[in-house]
């Protein structure tokens, strides 16, 4: 009965409680991690729960109760409000951004990982040099970016299309670095000249077997541009002028632009807006979180 209890006492021993004393931190470095975690989390809540409560209220009942706390319940009569000023597009609205983010997502994450790929699994002339590029794009502002692309697209035709907000947002040079990190650490060189030898070609070897290693890749890449695409103002405000093919984030800011608002009603069209992105990211928690340690600990 005993060697029993040993063993289930041994079983609740945490990670933790197996690190030797003398590398364990101190006492108050713990508090001070916990009260810098409760703090970080209520800067991050706080303005959703204020929206929340935002979305039920009057404009008056806006101006005259707590934010953290309910005035007259006015949820059903701000959506018929919302409804009413985008003329029954709201909702058009967000299934024009989740076209655009879900297109931007699925060929934005494909050339980020074609282009990581190549730079790092294959040697060409000038390859230092185009990584350098790539590099310098990531400090380039996306605002100075805007108007060459709409001189571009503009003589291109594509002007006020899905295509102007999709093209430019399918290119993510963060993404190719990720995807040249990914693929250093995670796709064997060894694997690859295995299967030149075999007699496949390097079509099939990039599809069926570094794709597959680089899944958790694909899911952070996906993640970025998806997020950066719903996001994204400045870019469809330059490109669409017809509301049928606007994203939800430029029909809102005309709502706020060309009306006398009830603030309530458009604090119900941000959170409504925002529900598709709170749902992706629920989902693919799991494999975000696994490809970002990824490649963390060498073998």
């Amino acid at each position: 009965m005993s060697v029993f209890r040993k063993e289930r006492s041994a079983h609740r021993m945490s990670e933790y409680d197996l690190v030797p004393k003398s590398l364990r931190a101190p006492r108050w470095v713990k508090v001070l991690l916990v009260a810098v975690l409760v703090v970080s989390l209520a800067y991050f809540v706080l303005p959703l729960v204020w929206i929340l409560f935002a979305s039920t209220k009057s404009n008056s009942d806006l101006a005259s109760t707590p934010g953290f706390w309910f005035g007259t319940f006015n949820l059903v009569s701000n959506y018929t409000i919302l409804m009413g000023w985008t003329q029954q597009m709201f909702w058009r609205w967000v299934l024009n951004s989740l076209i655009y983010s879900l297109t931007a997502g699925v060929l934005g994450t494909l050339v980020s990982l074609a282009a990581g790929y190549g730079l790092a699994k294959f040697r060409f002339r000038g390859k230092g040099l185009t990584l350098a590029l790539i590099m310098s794009g990531l400090l380039m502002p996306v605002a100075i970016l805007t108007i060459p692309l709409y001189v571009v697209f503009h003589s291109m035709g594509l002007t006020n299309t899905m295509w102007a907000i999709v093209i430019p947002s399918c290119v993510s040079p963060f993404g190719v670095f990720l995807g040249k990190v990914y693929a250093e650490t995670s796709v064997p060189t060894e694997l690859l000249e295995a299967a030149r030898i075999d007699g496949a070609s390097e079509l099939r070897i990039f599809f069926t077997i570094a794709l597959r290693l680089l899944a958790p890749a694909m899911v952070t890449i996906f993640l970025f541009t998806f997020v950066a695409t719903w996001n994204n103002f400045l870019l469809p405000l330059m490109m669409v002028s017809s509301p049928e093919i606007k994203p939800v984030t430029l029909g809102l800011y005309g709502m706020m632009s060309y009306f006398a608002p009830q603030k309530g009603a458009v604090m119900l069209g941000a959170i409504l807006g925002v529900l598709p992105l709170v749902a992706l990211f629920l989902s693919l928690q799991r494999f975000w979180q696994s490809g970002l340690s990824a490649g963390a600990v060498k073998e």
